[in-house]
């Protein structure tokens, strides 16, 4: 992706975690949780995993942190736009928080191991840049498209409570039982994966951010963390009910709807009868 600048809604926490957050991903914990369902001790195998991604030095080279930035500073010249020109309202930049390990947020402790996420008690992204070494090694899913994706999704979910959808969704979701909660939370992530689609149709029809092969990688990744793929290759079953993103092939169909329309109005997963 052709992706320039940097945003100045940038923390960098790196290097600030506690050790005993640190670790190696989903992939880590998931062990962890077999070795201890088994009766051994789950400390051996955090403690081996790899560290969250650490602060560089001052003066050394940040590429990943360079592009998480520009990534972040393309949604908002975007989002400022359709915000203006399809909502009528102004749009308010998140800030994007990136660490290691572990980290506060106003919605409780952060852990690389969870991946990134959203917080709209306090609007900011959470992300520890080791995930993309899971993206690309666990979940098969490379590539500089494939990251911007992670980071547009979390901006999505940005969007939703700026509309006003996350507080409901939430509102909603306390009055329900699981499954029926489990199918919210479902249509709040589709939303998100078809808002960041439609933030790359106008990031690149406004900058050509786009390059040969982008767009296959993005959906690559929206494919790579369905949860049904998930649950396959963590415990070698597929569970619908408990889906609390969407599988595979609705990640991709919401995320390739907002990217063909480039309309919010499109990303409407609550109304839908079929997610597919």
């Amino acid at each position: 992706m052709k992706i320039s600048g940097r945003s100045s809604n940038v923390q960098d926490r790196r290097g600030m975690g506690g050790p005993l957050m640190a670790g190696g991903g989903i992939g880590a914990i998931v062990i962890a949780l077999v070795v201890m369902f088994l009766g051994g001790d789950p400390n051996e195998v955090l403690q081996q995993a790899p560290a969250g991604q650490e602060a560089p030095k001052p003066g050394e080279p940040d590429p990943e942190g360079d592009f998480v930035s520009g990534v972040l500073l393309e949604t908002e010249k975007t989002w400022d736009v359709i915000f203006r020109e399809q909502l009528g309202r102004e749009y308010k930049h998140p800030e994007l928080v990136l660490f290691s390990g572990a980290t506060q947020s106003a919605c409780g402790v952060g852990q690389s191991a969870a991946g990134p996420f959203y917080c709209p008690l306090d609007q900011k992204v959470y992300i520890d840049l080791s995930f993309y070494r899971d993206l690309r090694e666990r979940f098969g899913a490379p590539g500089d498209a494939a990251q911007a994706y992670v980071i547009a999704h979390e901006v999505g979910h940005h969007v939703q409570t700026l509309l006003g959808i996350s507080e409901q969704v939430m509102s909603q979701r306390q009055r329900l039982g699981r499954a029926e909660g489990n199918e919210l939370s479902v249509r709040q992530e589709l939303q998100a994966d078809c808002f960041s689609g439609v933030w790359l149709n106008h990031a690149d029809r406004q900058r050509q951010v786009l390059e040969p092969g982008d767009v296959e990688e993005a959906l690559n990744a929206a494919s790579a963390i369905g949860d049904d793929r998930i649950q396959r290759q963590t415990q070698g079953q597929v569970v619908p009910e408990s889906f609390t993103h969407g599988s595979s092939a609705q990640r991709m169909t919401w995320f390739r709807r907002g990217l063909d329309t480039g309309q919010v109005q499109a990303c409407d997963t609550f109304a839908a009868r079929s997610l597919e």
